[in-house]
């Protein structure tokens, strides 16, 4: 008997999900655990694994396209098999109890009707910031698709909207007329505030605006809210920001990682998508246009005249400045480090660590075929076995109680375009060096492609910081709460040091351990990071 497949929920916040890609056709073999698809949600791009064996009879979503959660995604079965019947209930989830987004969204409408109709004119539909995240309390209006007066038909992008992680389309699921725009662009509002008004063309709107409370629900009225699409396929694109000669272009992700790995300007690219977006098709079919080398004009310089002193410099110049809007992820980043800053008492402790031994236990270390392990690798296992000594160290602060964590999940700090990401090494005190080299590679690759799932940027107990691959030889981080430590890591350098009485080159490192001092005295982390130091300089130790 055929399997209706429908779309996954795959985040607590998710509504709907756009399919990025087929990774089969109809027609083809399926087996438990083959990826079906990779589905992108509101946080991430995530491969779709069938629980089901058979024959991939159809397929209810095709690449690029957009969809609620629970509707009908594929039909797996028997070759040959009829399916037509299922087919024509295509959007009805696979149990007869349950229901699409769809309906439910009716069921909504159909329960506030009586009231709108007291407060709203008929045809009016009230149209409100929505919450696109679990951390979201406001969104910034990026730009405007539709002005007023313009038609919306159900399925037109309205708006682009920023959040504090990405920012996504805003689809209308409502036609009528755009009446009235409550958050010009660029400005920001809290979630449930009046963002739009839609209804029929020439209705008069001005009391509901008026009347309507901002930061709030309507007054009299619950209204309906609308959905959002999240981007990153082909069509369903999310802005992406460059300024050429003052106009802005906007690209889907895919086009931009396409172009980017190709060296294609977007600025030469002419975009076939809705408004002019560029999309995957527009930079696979682009042929750059040879152009002229830009020559460098040189102003002449004027010739030379003997004076017998020198003349004296007179300031000249224009002053410029840039503003750049701050992003919500920017916005999160200065909130809560501020808080953690502000509200823990921090204090740094600074040890110096002599690296030789461990500099020639990693290059032993590289020589197994298929084996790398940096230095980083090297001191987050040995943070790791150091808190299991030190448990006070793997901490956090409550009102009522200090909770010790024993057990061992190191944040590694890794720094992407907008801002800075912590992904977690769960259990990392069971992990070998080979283990957490590769997974440090995988989370942070995946950090910087936006695929990390919000799962694997939680639960973390103590956090890692390095920026010696920059040069930084010395700094203090901000503890990352609710952790109780953060431990700054700086470059190797090679320098005159002490040995036996006898000045010799030696390499040293820098660590850095900011403590909150409402869980962790000094002694405290002074201890730790004697026993840090003892591993990281004699790294057999860590094998005991």
């Amino acid at each position: 008997m055929a399997t209706i497949v429908t779309m996954p929920r795959l985040s607590d916040t998710m509504t709907e999900g756009t399919v990025a890609a087929w990774l089969k056709k109809v027609g083809d073999k399926v087996s438990e655990g083959d990826i079906l698809a990779e589905i992108e949600t509101d946080k991430a791009t995530m491969e779709f694994e069938s629980f089901n064996e058979g024959t991939l009879l159809y397929i209810g979503i095709p690449e690029g396209e957009t969809a609620p959660v629970d509707s009908l995604l594929a039909i797996i079965g028997k070759e040959g098999e009829d399916v037509s019947a299922l087919i024509s209930g295509g959007s009805a989830a696979p149990v007869a109890a349950e229901s699409t987004p769809a309906p439910v969204e009716e069921k909504v409408a159909e329960v506030v009707a009586p009231t709108q109709a007291a407060a709203l004119p008929k045809g009016v539909v009230v149209v409100t910031m929505p919450r696109l995240s679990d951390t979201m309390t406001e969104g910034t209006v990026a730009t405007w698709l539709k002005k007023v007066g313009d038609k919306v038909s159900e399925g037109d992008i309205l708006a682009e909207i920023e959040t504090d992680k990405a920012t996504m389309e805003f689809e209308s699921f409502n036609e009528g007329t755009l009446l009235f725009i409550g958050i010009q662009e660029g400005n920001t509002a809290p979630v449930d505030s009046l963002l739009a008004i839609i209804g029929p063309a020439g209705t008069d709107v001005s009391g509901i605006a008026e009347n309507y409370k901002v930061g709030g629900a309507a007054p009299t009225a619950t209204v309906e809210k609308e959905e959002v699409k999240a981007t990153s396929s082909d069509n369903s694109v999310e802005a992406v920001e460059a300024v050429t000669d003052g106009k802005r272009i906007l690209a889907s992700p895919l086009a931009k990682k396409i172009a980017s790995d190709k060296g294609i300007q977007l600025a030469q690219v002419k975009g076939t998508g809705e408004n002019g977006r560029i999309v995957k098709s527009d930079i696979e079919n682009f042929t750059p246009a040879t152009t002229a080398a830009p020559v460098a004009t040189e102003a002449k310089a004027p010739e030379a005249v003997k004076t017998e002193a020198p003349k004296v410099f007179v300031p000249a110049g224009e002053v410029f400045t840039e503003e750049i809007k701050n992003s919500q992820m920017r916005k999160i980043i200065a909130k809560r480090l501020a808080e953690s800053l502000f509200t823990a008492p921090h204090y740094n402790l600074v040890i110096e660590v002599t690296m030789d031994e461990a500099m020639q236990s990693r290059a032993v270390i590289n020589s197994v075929p298929d084996t790398k392990v940096s230095f980083n690798d090297m001191v987050i296992k040995a943070c790791a076995l150091a808190l299991k000594k030190h448990p006070k160290i793997n901490s956090q602060w409550r009102e009522d109680a200090i909770i010790i964590n024993h057990h061992v999940n190191i944040g590694v700090a890794v720094a992407v375009e907008d801002g800075l990401v912590v992904p977690v090494l769960r259990f990392t005190d069971a992990m070998s060096l080979s283990q957490i080299g590769a997974s440090v590679r995988d989370l942070a690759g995946r950090a910087k492609n936006k695929k990390l799932l919000p799962t694997e940027m939680e639960g973390s107990t103590f956090t890692v910081s390095n920026l010696g691959m920059f040069g930084i030889t010395e700094f203090n981080s901000i503890i990352n709460q609710p952790n109780s430590a953060i431990l700054s890591v700086g470059a190797i350098v090679e320098k005159p040091v002490v040995k036996n009485g006898q000045i010799v080159v030696g390499n040293t490192m820098m660590l850095s351990l900011a403590c909150d001092h409402r869980t962790i005295d000094g002694a405290t982390g002074a201890q730790f990071l004697q026993t840090l130091k003892q591993y990281i300089e004699n790294p057999v130790t860590m094998l005991a």
